[in-house]
């Protein structure tokens, strides 16, 4: 199994902040969100190869990150240039994702795929499990909202877990159960990326090619456990930064 973690985005909404630095570069509890999430990647026993997708102004940041960052076990590192250097020439995370499987030859072997700028407490080696059964796997969280849900997706599942029904940015969604940006496809759905694009469907929101996906192959749901934090906006850099130092110091307290 391979990792992508998707961190080509230009973080407008928080600039200045992001103008010189990638957002998952930014600090959460002391380290960078990046290190939150291959942390959170490592138990994965399966997981070979974590590959890192950015753009033309942060590559160099990330290769010297993920240089300089050392694994509780063996894992290769690789960062892709996706040659975007603004928003509006960017490819878009479905067209990120399309761009590395093409680069880093990722289309032979299963890929879990998550945003860069998500922040777990827990494990995510149960998600990949349950993925590498399935075609395809969607993680779900439980936002408590509806006016979060808006912000990201509604869906329907059968009661074997598999995806109904799929809306993107719903104007009134019914259910605070949604999709993350969080994704296990085996090889098979990989190759689907290019009958997608060359549809020309939207090549961002990754959430919109499980939208296209399920009403041709089952789609399952994970839900992930524990916090789970999509960073935003500063309100949401600040309260997650709040949040995961607490668990920093939990974790220096129990080794």
């Amino acid at each position: 199994m391979n990792a992508l973690i998707l961190a080509a985005g230009y973080a407008t909404r928080l600039y200045p902040l992001t103008l010189n630095r990638a957002k998952p570069l930014l600090p959460i509890g002391g380290k960078p969100i990046i290190q939150w999430v291959i942390e959170q990647l490592e138990p994965a026993p399966d997981l070979e190869r974590i590959i890192v997708i950015t753009n033309n102004r942060f590559a160099d940041d990330f290769s010297d990150w993920t240089n300089s960052y050392r694994p509780g076990r063996p894992i290769a590192f690789q960062v892709i240039n996706d040659g975007s250097n603004s928003d509006s020439d960017k490819l878009g995370a479905i067209g990120d994702i399309f761009f590395a499987a093409q680069k880093a030859d990722l289309f032979s072997t299963d890929l879990l795929v998550v945003a860069g700028d998500n922040l777990f407490s827990e494990s995510l080696a149960g998600f990949a499990k349950f993925g590498s059964e399935h075609s395809a796997t969607l993680g779900v969280y439980n936002v408590q909202s509806l006016e979060q849900a808006r912000k990201y997706n509604e869906l329907t599942t059968n009661p074997a877990g598999i995806v109904t029904k799929f809306i993107e940015k719903p104007q009134n969604p019914t259910s605070t159960i949604c999709g993350i940006a969080l994704y296990y496809y085996q090889p098979e759905v990989l190759h689907q990326l290019a009958t997608y694009l060359a549809e020309e469907n939207n090549p961002d929101q990754p959430g919109r090619f499980v939208q296209w996906l399920h009403q041709r192959i089952d789609v399952f749901t994970y839900p992930i456990g524990g916090i789970w934090y999509d960073i935003g906006s500063y309100e949401t850099l600040a309260e997650a930064d709040r949040l995961f130092s607490g668990l920093g110091r939990q974790s220096a307290s129990n080794p």
